[in-house]
């Protein structure tokens, strides 16, 4: 009779546990944005702990979904299992104790409920047991694409880091150096070991003569693990600023973090310095291997810079010049200052690879936008959009804001919930955003209202009418509003997205 009835409790298990499956897949999501750290999760779960446990979320729309990649469907069965097992154990021990069907039949229930509560908790454990596994499945992956870039002699690898801008300045270098070279680029923000390792397992072929991969890191060794890997020749330092300070904890660490790249390079690896950047500045004034310098502000100091620039709402025009003489006038139609940096990164990036300056202008004419990134949206009613809800940091703010400052006609409204992941510096940050906006901006639309506190503090402080400040709790309360306040030829600027993983 006890087998039977064990059998009967595993079965219902099995049934019970396939029925949690949407729920812990809310959870798996968030152990995917937390790149399946266990520490990262543990850490989201702390601060969302109401809403994790609540059995009936808010359903809103997801700035990156789920993708059931083969590692998320390993951490869904193992969290499957792991349930299976806890109800099985559970409810046995009840039936032992009591050996009496309808006591474990009740417990059976209470338990199931318990478990389907309690899904935070178990994908927490099940990311821990899962976590050798992973780390062997990688490592495999690691080696292999490793090996794949060390036999390729031919291949030229250009690793791009910085605080911000790497994204953005990888996909201008690889459509300049597509004038000359067969190229690839890590699409999006494959910048992790494993999103690199993908891109050259699968993607990377012998018909590509450059690979540029962006490397992306949030504390000490991840750059020097990513270089180990790619084997860049030409490394580039775009810029260095408060960005993960939650994790690096202060400049010094950022700095040599992004370091690290240049560290890595071969003896006759060429490195390229954003050195306008006063971090940046320090690193390439220590590098003794070849170097590139590149910005706008330094001229006399630098092999390659810009004048003549006129910035307005339809893009940019500028002289690119070099120290030794030469010069050529160039157009874009990316929007922003900042963009200009990216710019002179990618045409360093092409002198390094040979190209001549007329080549390097019919590059930069071939040049878009990259999406979320100060992308200028023309909407059916008049009404112009920049979309640069990407991730905003300082720098980003203020180059968002010049380049609405570029519109002459319209009012100017923002829709931002403002920056995160910096760390004690947030909120002096979020403070000085909202002095800024008021400086430019007709209306601002804050999304949080705990969130966006130090941006409404700024904008008082630089005296900006109350009347003109909207504190929603979500995107589309702000779409509402935009529909009543926004007239034809005016400008909104959605400025920064909060991740998934946030919840005030």
């Amino acid at each position: 009779m006890d087998y039977i009835v064990h059998i009967i409790i595993l079965v219902l298990s099995i049934l019970i546990t396939t029925f949690f499956s949407k729920r812990a897949k809310k959870f798996l999501h968030i152990s995917q944005l937390e790149g399946y750290e266990a520490k990262e999760y543990f850490k989201w779960l702390k601060n969302n702990k109401d809403n994790a446990f609540k059995l009936k979320a808010e359903s809103k729309p997801v700035k990156k979904p789920l993708v059931m990649t083969d590692r998320a469907k390993r951490l869904n069965k193992c969290n499957f299992f792991v349930n299976v097992f806890l109800l099985f154990i559970l409810t046995s021990i009840i039936q032992v104790i009591f050996k009496n069907v309808i006591a474990t039949s009740f417990s059976f229930l209470i338990f199931a409920f318990l478990l389907y509560v309690m899904q935070p908790l178990t994908m927490y454990i099940s990311t821990f047991i899962i976590k050798p596994l992973e780390n062997r499945i990688n490592r495999g992956y690691y080696l292999e694409a490793q090996k794949k870039i060390q036999q390729r002699k031919d291949l030229t690898v250009i690793g791009i880091t910085g605080s911000f801008g790497k994204t953005s300045t990888k996909f201008i270098v690889g459509t300049i150096l597509s004038a000359k070279f067969n190229v690839l680029n890590t699409p999006e923000s494959y910048n992790t070991p494993m999103g690199l390792s993908k891109v050259i397992n699968n993607m990377l072929t012998d018909e590509h003569e450059v690979f540029v991969a962006e490397m992306g890191a949030k504390k000490i060794g991840e750059i020097r693990e990513l270089a180990e890997l790619a084997k860049p020749k030409i490394g580039i330092l775009t810029s260095i600023g408060p960005v993960h300070i939650e994790t690096f904890k202060n400049i010094d660490n950022i700095m040599k973090t992004k370091y690290e790249l240049i560290e890595e390079l071969p003896t006759n690896g060429i490195a390229i310095f954003n050195y306008d950047n006063q971090y940046v500045r320090k690193l390439a004034d220590k590098t003794f291997k070849e170097k590139i310098l590149y910005g706008i502000e330094l001229k006399d100091q630098v092999d390659i810079y810009v004048e003549d620039i006129e910035t307005s709402e339809n893009g940019s025009s500028f002289t690119l010049k070099h120290k030794d003489g030469r010069s050529i006038g160039c157009r874009t139609i990316l929007l922003g200052k900042h963009n200009i940096y990216n710019i002179l990164a990618g045409a360093a990036a092409a002198l390094a690879m040979g190209l001549t300056f007329e080549e390097i202008r019919e590059g930069i004419e071939k040049i878009q936008p990259v999406e979320h990134r100060l992308n200028l949206i023309n909407s059916p009613n008049g009404v112009i959009i920049i979309d640069d809800a990407f991730n905003s940091n300082p720098e980003g703010t203020k180059a968002a804001l010049d380049v609405i400052s570029q519109f002459k006609e319209g009012k100017k409204i923002i829709v931002t919930p403002g920056m995160i992941e910096l760390g004690e510096l947030e909120e002096k940050y979020n403070k000085e955003f909202g002095q800024n906006i008021g400086k430019v901006c007709d209306y601002a639309i804050l999304v949080g209202k705990n969130r966006s506190k130090p941006i409404y503090e700024g904008l008082k402080e630089a005296n900006f009418d109350d009347e003109h400040i909207f504190v929603v709790n979500s995107l589309d309360e702000a779409t509402e509003i935009i529909g009543r306040i926004a007239k034809p030829k005016d400008v909104v600027l959605f400025e920064n997205d909060l991740p998934d993983t946030y919840s005030e």
